[in-house]
């Protein structure tokens, strides 16, 4: 796991090489190992000792920055690499997975390997299949290959977008770098905010690729390539999606089982190839306890398992982690977290670059410092709910569309729709009274519905921005992303639909980029067996009701671990991976919520509406109202504006 950095200047020489060093300084987290510089430059070689420098004679227009976190190949896996004739370049974040049987393949074709890491099959596939050679990797990456004799970038990011890449563009250069801040160092980059990108924050919590929270930095689609040739930008390509069309209607239950367990052990074997010591998340739900189980089957020894928990008894899943570590006979380690939660706040803020919040960043960079103790790669159990159906709100998705077919178009936009306007958002009263949400997604269109389900700041969502930003958007929402992926999705099953927007939105620019900046923070490598596309491809052609069972979330995959995990880990509620948020708001936080946020002198003032914020946060601190993650997006925000604008 590395980072990598670099510019592309179309029709000039780069007049300052040497910001490659800020730029590559700026990802030091991400590669503590190493160093190493391509410069295709006729001047001297960039001044930094001991760091690998490479140079070679072209244009002065391009240099290639990488971090190294060493995992395979030790002393032989340097970057920036090239093939022999020293006219191919790649600079290379991620693992691929399959990299012997490419290399083995790749030299029946007549090409010859110095190295024994998994980066070279990247030249030399390049060389063998050029743009298709993606096509032939299986695992997590995103790189760029400079081909000097073409004067071609060609950029890359995996299926799935676990590994990120971000790219500035203007009409002179291509800047890019595994994250914001590695572009940011380059003078002369616009900063300028996207208003459509904080209006998504606003309400997702998070910025949906390809937009980042600068207009003119974009993020690589999961599953696309980009291509400049001789200074020209050709648009992105799709080389992989993810297909629901079902083409086993006639497996059974058991056949299934089966099916699933072999894919998902052989997703978790391919994970174990590390030249460092190795271990796994441990939360005590499902997928990371299958991941265990797994691991524990091929390893032939204990696998170091990290945990943390906290005091508050409602966030802590120490006692069911505890359950596995006893089954598996694991080297576990495990810390009962009191959280400082304004350093890690500030911490958060440099790391992720820009607005994020997800507030289970929190844990997953505490359980990262720990894990970070003892081992350099851990694999975790992230997809497993978007892939078998495992969050509540499918099951309550399904149920609004079986109610939405029994009402006319007419009926549900005027009554249901003037209904919902009335009725109060009563947080105090029961589950079952709490309809404002049911009734306003009735009224609406299934996507927009599950829109409404996804986004926050519920009776403030039309309030909480400036008048001033509401002008820059004209017509724009952000449930405009959901029908796009919705009419994308390749099946008409309601269920499908909404995991296959899940896959785009939620779990690529939410969970993945949580969890690659929280490890990456700790310079720890995380892999995600659960997400091997491989074994998505085959769940994502499982019958739904085999998915989504009744209200049972992950029925088959509960179904094929019963003979690995104890019944109590399988069937118990769902705890969610999360801090005791509300609680900070009022205690931790309120001292620097006041000062950032509520201050004359606050840094987002002219893009949210200061009196609703203000009300909520009246609400929140008297207890009547829990609007702890609204105000949390509104604090980071705040805290990133004040460090990047």
């Amino acid at each position: 796991m590395c980072g990598i950095c670099g510019i592309y200047k179309f029709n000039a020489p780069i007049e300052n090489p040497a910001v490659i060093i800020q730029m590559t300084d700026t990802l030091k987290h991400r590669g503590p190992d190493g160093e190493g510089f391509y410069l295709n430059t006729l001047q001297d070689s960039l001044p930094v000792e001991p760091s690998i420098v490479y140079q070679t004679k072209g244009k002065g227009n391009v240099v290639l920055g990488h971090r190294r976190l060493s995992i395979i190949d030790l002393a032989g896996g340097h970057q920036p690499l090239s093939n022999e004739d020293r006219t191919v370049w790649v600079t290379y974040n991620g693992e691929i997975y399959n990299f012997n049987q490419v290399r083995d393949e790749l030299i029946k074709k007549g090409h010859h390997f110095k190295t024994n890491c998994d980066t070279e099959i990247i030249v030399h596939g390049y060389e063998e299949w050029g743009e298709d050679c993606v096509r032939k990797f299986r695992g997590m990456f995103a790189f760029i290959v400079w081909d000097a004799k073409n004067e071609t970038m060609f950029a890359a990011r995996d299926r799935l977008g676990i590994k990120p890449f971000y790219y500035y563009s203007d009409n002179e250069r291509f800047v890019f770098g595994s994250e914001i801040k590695a572009i940011l160092a380059v003078e002369g980059v616009k900063k300028d905010l996207n208003q459509q990108a904080i209006f998504d924050y606003l309400n997702l919590l998070y910025i949906p690729a390809p937009k980042s929270i600068f207009q003119n930095i974009k993020k690589l689609l999961p599953g696309h390539t980009l291509t400049i040739k001789k200074g020209q930008m050709c648009e992105s390509k799709k080389y992989w999606d993810l297909s629901f069309v079902s083409v086993n209607q006639s497996l059974s239950e058991s056949e299934w089982c089966e099916r699933v367990i072999d894919k998902l052990e052989e997703a978790v074997k391919i994970r174990l190839v590390s030249d460092v010591s190795l271990g796994a998340f441990l939360s005590g739900g499902i997928d990371s306890s299958a991941v265990v189980a797994l691991m524990s089957g091929l390893m032939g020894k204990p696998v170091k398992t990290s945990s943390i928990g906290f005091k508050e008894e409602k966030f802590n899943e120490l006692p069911y982690a505890q359950k596995i570590v006893s089954k598996y006979q694991t080297d576990h380690q495990q810390e009962i977290i009191e959280a400082d939660a304004v350093d890690i706040l500030e911490k958060l803020v440099w790391y992720y670059d820009e607005p994020f919040a997800d507030s289970s960043a929190i844990p997953t960079y505490l359980v990262s410092k720990i894990t970070k103790q003892r081992v350099t790669v851990a694999l975790s159990g992230d997809g497993g709910d978007e892939n078998f159906a495992g969050y509540r709100r499918y099951y309550f998705d399904l149920m609004e569309n079986k109610l939405r077919d029994k009402f006319s178009d007419s009926f549900r936009k005027t009554f249901v729709g003037k209904l919902a306007v009335v009725y109060p958002k009563a947080d105090w009263l029961p589950q079952i009274f709490r309809a404002k949400t049911l009734l306003s997604n009735l009224a609406m269109s299934p996507m927009e519905g599950y829109f409404n389900s996804m986004s926050w700041f519920g009776p403030y969502k039309d309030k909480i921005i400036s008048s001033d930003l509401r002008d820059s958007l004209d017509d724009y929402s952000p449930v405009n992303l959901f029908n796009q992926y919705g009419k994308v999705c390749d099946s008409s099953d309601p269920l499908s639909k909404i995991q296959y927007v899940d896959i785009k939105t939620y779990l690529v620019d939410d969970i993945l980029v949580k969890v690659d900046r929280a490890s990456m923070a700790n310079s720890l490598e995380v892999r995600v067996p659960l997400l091997d596309h491989e074994f998505m491809e085959l769940v994502a052609t499982m019958p739904s009701s085999l998915k989504l069972h009744g209200k049972e979330g992950k029925y088959l995959l509960k179904k094929s671990l019963e003979p690995l995990l104890p019944k109590d880990i399988l069937y118990r509620p769902k705890m969610g991976f999360s801090v005791p948020l509300a609680k900070w708001m009022r205690e931790d936080l309120r001292r620097i919520f006041e000062d950032n946020v509520m201050s004359s002198n606050n840094t987002i003032g002219s893009y949210l509406h200061m009196p609703t914020v203000k009300e909520m946060w009246q609400k929140h601190q008297a207890g009547f109202s829990d609007y702890a993650s609204e105000l949390w997006a509104i604090l980071f925000f705040a805290m990133w504006a004040k460090r990047y604008v």
